[in-house]
């Protein structure tokens, strides 16, 4: 006996409900954007009745605000702004997509989306602008103060030049002086007594350099 395959008991309000976009921007300045489409989708196995509301109906048109949506189809909804005021400006106002049975009243499921209008796409476009200069230059500074003790710490000792110098000085004055006769370095590393004074002078200056750092 073949049997019916049975539809799976859908709870009030806890179906899913596919909606895109999840926002509307109007733009005062640019009238194309007076107009507004919304998708909805039913990927159920099951016809869906749809029906629109609007926390503020006298602001808007909204075109077949109530209808079916086949099952595996979508529908498009066309949302209209007819109240384009700058009093209305930053105004969030409410959408919700309310989905139940072809066969019943009980909402299954509801969606809402927010719709906001603006005066001009140019100024929100250089608002948003301004904010992610200002982010980069934010993680900018940060990554600067980051990395700025590592710097002080690798500047904070001797330079190669400085040591280079100073082992230069110290092998100076332990080269023999002028006169002794009795050394076997070569005569031509003999050094004066004013070239060893000079030695021993820059070799102070790299000591105290040094240990100021």
């Amino acid at each position: 006996m073949h049997q019916q395959k049975r539809q799976p008991e859908l709870v009030e309000g806890n179906l899913p409900v596919f909606v895109f976009p999840t926002e509307l921007i109007f733009y005062a300045d640019d009238q194309s954007t007076h107009k507004q489409v919304l998708t909805l989708y039913n990927p159920y196995e099951f016809a869906l009745k749809f029906k629109v509301l609007c926390t503020t109906p006298n602001k808007y048109v909204v075109a077949d605000a109530a209808g079916a949506v086949k099952p595996q189809c979508c529908v498009d909804i066309v949302i209209r702004h007819r109240d384009v005021r700058s009093c209305h400006y930053g105004v969030i106002d409410k959408f919700r997509l309310q989905v139940s049975e072809q066969s019943q009243r009980k909402a299954l499921g509801r969606k809402e989306v927010v719709a906001t209008l603006l005066p001009s796409a140019k100024e929100q476009q250089k608002e948003e602008e301004e904010k992610r200069i200002k982010e980069h230059l934010t993680e900018s500074l940060f990554f600067e103060q980051s990395f700025q003790p590592e710097n002080r710490t690798v500047s904070s000792g001797p330079s190669l030049l400085t040591v280079f110098l100073g082992v230069v000085c110290i092998a100076a004055l332990m080269l023999p002086t002028l006169g002794d006769v009795e050394s076997l370095v070569p005569l031509y590393l003999h050094l004066s007594v004013n070239q060893k004074l000079v030695a021993a002078y820059i070799l102070g200056l790299i000591t105290m350099a040094i240990l100021r750092t």
